[in-house]
């Protein structure tokens, strides 16, 4: 039993206590578990151990005392450490790391019968939020890390499961965790910072993923064709949902943006007004400046600038002809023109007056349906 002086008790099971105490909050195996986990030490696949933590081992931006003092000491000098401040036996832990606040963390189950699935997910993605295949900031070779990242965002989760699994429905179990995160990372609409792509997670994701060795007859899948499965897919996807709802303030409504639609092909707040003011009058810009969220929030204008993301992934992936691509865009760009001046009736003069907009310059191209939209919403 996990002995602290401020521990908190968040949940209680046959299988495990679920603590929270400061900066960690420790998942208590009742009986012996089969654990596949990223902890640097322990990790991998074991039957051995009895805590999975996570704990907040730095702040989100600019932490280098915590950093110099994490890389100074080694990882699993770390994890030892760690260990220690909560009183545990580093040898019978598996510890996950991030920036995120344990008061943010979100727990969600799903049960089908007798099956239970528990997912404990803390998550922040504006720090590194990546897609697999973007290019890589580090290297390890043998002697070392040839550069290290600073560590911005980290979405870590929990998983229990309360009957036993083979070694590989368990191995299983990480494929269907990791898909539900990128369908959270996806309904956010959540972009890379390496790239035009929509984040598949962040660069720095660790996981502990738990069942009992003696609970049953082993199940044999963990796919999402599998019941298991859909309660893992659940239980994670919205687990991390309501992470990142706590911890960065996403949620949908506040993703209903021009900024989150187009801010992976370069459109974010300071470029909006570094490059609009050229395209209006002094009057225009003073009036769109004070009533900028109504703007950026339009339901209709929001709509335009998700569908002109789409439309440029599409022309990216080779999906539409190159030859069209200029005129597709264009058609797309007078209907966000059109939204913003609520005047759809309006649109062939749009398209008419945006014959310059160019999919390889995207930003220009919908800064000037915005302005025109605009000036014309009160003509």
């Amino acid at each position: 039993m996990v002995q602290v002086s401020d521990r908190e008790e968040l949940m209680v099971t046959n299988e495990y206590h679920l603590i929270r105490t400061g900066r960690f909050l420790i998942a208590e195996l009742l009986k012996p578990h089969r654990v596949l986990s990223t902890s640097t030490r322990n990790g991998g696949q074991t039957e051995t151990l009895r805590y999975l933590v996570n704990h907040q081992s730095c702040e989100g931006t600019d932490h280098r005392e915590r950093h110099a003092h994490i890389t100074g000491i080694g990882p699993e000098s770390y994890h030892d450490a760690a260990c220690r401040e909560m009183g545990l036996d580093g040898n019978l832990a598996a510890v996950m790391g991030t920036a995120a606040n344990m008061n943010y963390a979100a727990i969600v189950q799903h049960r089908d019968g007798g099956m239970l699935v528990t997912a404990v997910v803390t998550a922040g993605v504006q720090g590194n939020a990546a897609c697999a295949g973007d290019p890589a900031s580090w290297r390890e070779t043998e002697t070392g890390w040839e550069k290290v990242p600073t560590i911005g965002g980290t979405i870590n989760t929990i998983l229990l499961v309360n009957h036993s699994l083979t070694e590989g429905a368990l191995a299983r179990a990480v494929v269907t965790m990791t898909e539900a995160k990128t369908a959270a990372l996806h309904e956010l609409a959540v972009s890379s910072l390496y790239s035009k792509n929509l984040a598949t997670g962040t660069g720095t994701d660790q996981f502990c993923v738990g069942a009992p060795l003696d609970a049953g007859q082993p199940l044999t899948s963990t796919s999402p064709h599998a019941k298991l499965g859909e309660l893992i897919g659940l239980a994670v996807k919205e687990a991390t949902l309501e992470a990142l709802r706590w911890q960065n303030g996403l949620e949908p409504s506040y993703t209903r943006s021009i900024f989150v639609a187009l801010g992976r092909y370069g459109l974010n707040e300071p470029k909006f007004a570094d490059e609009i003011a050229s395209l209006m009058t002094e009057r225009e810009l003073e009036l769109l400046k004070k009533n900028l969220k109504s703007v950026v929030y339009e339901p209709k204008v929001a709509a335009a600038a998700f569908a002109i993301a789409a439309i440029l992934d599409r022309i990216r992936f080779g999906t539409l002809p190159a030859n069209a691509a200029p005129d597709i865009f264009r058609q797309q760009v007078a209907i966000l023109a059109a939204n913003l001046a609520a005047k759809p009736d309006s649109w062939p003069r749009f398209y008419a007056q945006l014959s310059e907009a160019d999919p390889d310059q995207p930003v220009r191209a919908v800064l000037s349906a915005i302005a025109l939209g605009w000036s014309s919403k009160w003509k």
